[in-house]
């Protein structure tokens, strides 16, 4: 079987559906890519300290704006811990239950230690601008993790819920002035019962545009993108249009679980964003 072949039957086809026109380039990174799923069922099995430090050189290797490398990683072992963070993070019993949570952080503090340290001054760190630069740079370095770890056979899921509770998260790991948590991420070898598989994406016609933004051509591939999605749903036990989804999560506040006060956590926290 050929590469492309493989990236049909273990991503190509279940991301995009038996419509989708195979891809003519492919390479292993790209089938590793196509087949990801969320994990959120792992073996007891503990993440070595060997495929962590592997995961952080994986992150550091991301691309970052001018070098700051705007970020840091906590790596959470203990029960307890990640039991007490599971809690802030919407009481969902993957966080507890995974062997390793690691907690990503925007971390402008190494940047104003070391201007304290020089007598310098960073005003442009409470620029909005600054603070993206943290929350873009963290992203771009645990999805570096995300494809390492899964090039080791570890599986993993995003936990945006850490943002739920800002401060009582920052408390919990003990994070300087200037430091925010963007995210974790639940880190272990997936447990091969869990009943999941891998999710369909957006028809490539609705994101992918040429040369110009064409809105009305993207939007008349979402119908069928519900059906498809309502279909895998319907597979794993879930329900709900993609389309109802989009709206309920973006209803207003009430829909944001907190995180609707997250500008004056970030002030609070030393991230001002003027």
């Amino acid at each position: 079987m050929t590469t492309t072949e493989q990236v049909r039957d273990t991503g190509w086809n279940q991301r995009y559906g038996e419509e989708g026109e195979e891809p003519t380039a492919a390479s292993d990174v790209v089938r590793l890519q196509l087949a990801h799923r969320s994990v959120r069922r792992f073996l007891p099995d503990e993440v070595s300290e060997p495929e962590l430090r592997a995961l952080v050189a994986a992150a550091q290797s991301a691309p970052t704006s001018s070098n700051l490398q705007p970020w840091s990683v906590v790596a959470v072992r203990d029960p307890e811990r990640r039991r007490r963070l599971s809690t802030l993070a919407a009481r969902q019993s993957f966080v507890a239950e995974a062997p390793l949570l690691l907690v990503w952080v925007a971390d402008l503090g190494r940047a104003r230690r070391l201007a304290e340290s020089r007598g310098s001054s960073v005003d442009a760190a409470d620029y909005l601008e600054t603070a993206l630069i943290g929350f873009i740079d963290v992203a771009l370095a645990a999805q570096n993790a995300v494809v390492a770890a899964e090039s080791l056979g570890l599986g993993s899921c995003y936990v945006g819920a850490i943002r739920n509770n800002p401060e009582e998260v920052a408390a919990e790991l003990g994070l300087p002035p200037h430091a925010v948590a963007a995210f974790g991420l639940a880190v272990g070898r997936p447990d091969p019962s869990e009943h999941a598989g891998v999710k369909p994406r957006l028809p490539q016609q609705a994101v992918l545009h040429h040369e110009q933004y064409d809105a009305a051509r993207a939007d008349a591939h979402l119908a069928a993108y519900d059906e498809r999605l309502a279909d895998y749903n319907e597979r794993y036990g879930l329900g709900g249009a993609w389309t109802d989804r989009v709206l309920a999560r973006l209803a207003g506040p009430q829909s944001m679980a907190g995180r609707h006060r997250l500008r004056e956590a970030l002030e609070g926290l030393g991230l001002p964003v003027r």
